[in-house]
């Protein structure tokens, strides 16, 4: 995650070098960690660039297009944006399940193996026939072993899946600002290109 936000700082920051939205597909190769840049390839993908970084004036799939310019809507480009960004919070939160289920499964593991150390302290009762601290504190110690070990395990795990799960948060944030960023750029590039038609 620290490698992938340090990646997408770098590319934000090469984006905004460029006056045009779409230039800065030429330095995508530069930028694989990067899921800004990912987000950003889908997009460009849509204007079909050429290799000096132009948008390109036709798109090949007609009935995506605005039917005049031949580019695509701005429609057509926000559910390229939201499936990209669904596409790599997926990605980045691949490993977080098994924290959440960690987190929730080894305290009740723990308290079955506490349950049946009991179970196996009272029968040694039953056995001896007597009910000392002597005879009673070791096998019920035991059994509170499995509980200490379930949430020994537990609590780093919950602790891990919060921490990580902002971070996700804090990822996906920064590629919904960059879409509406992106969006709102390639609109107003738009708007300006109409104007100075005659």
């Amino acid at each position: 995650m620290r490698r992938q936000e340090a990646a997408d700082l770098r590319f934000l920051k090469a984006y905004s070098r460029y006056e045009h939205p779409l230039k800065a597909s030429r330095e995508l190769h530069l930028h694989r960690d990067s899921s800004v840049a990912a987000v950003f390839a889908e997009v460009a993908r849509c204007y079909q660039l050429g290799g000096n970084g132009n948008p390109g004036a036709k798109l090949a799939i007609a009935e995506v297009g605005d039917g005049e310019a031949g580019l695509p809507t701005q429609r057509y480009v926000e559910r390229v944006l939201t499936h990209a960004i669904q596409d790599q919070i997926t990605r980045t939160e691949v490993d977080l399940p098994f924290l959440a289920t960690t987190g929730n499964t080894t305290p009740f593991i723990g308290l079955l193996g506490t349950v049946l150390g009991i179970i196996d302290a009272f029968r040694e009762i039953g056995m001896q026939g007597t009910a000392s601290i002597a005879a009673v504190a070791p096998g019920v110690a035991e059994a509170l072993v499995a509980t200490a070990a379930g949430l020994f395990t537990a609590i780093p795990a919950v602790i891990a899946y919060n921490y990580f799960l902002v971070r996700v948060r804090r990822i996906a944030f920064r590629m919904d600002r960059f879409a509406i960023e992106l969006t709102n750029a390639l609109e107003m590039r738009g708007i300006q290109e109409d104007a100075r038609r005659p």
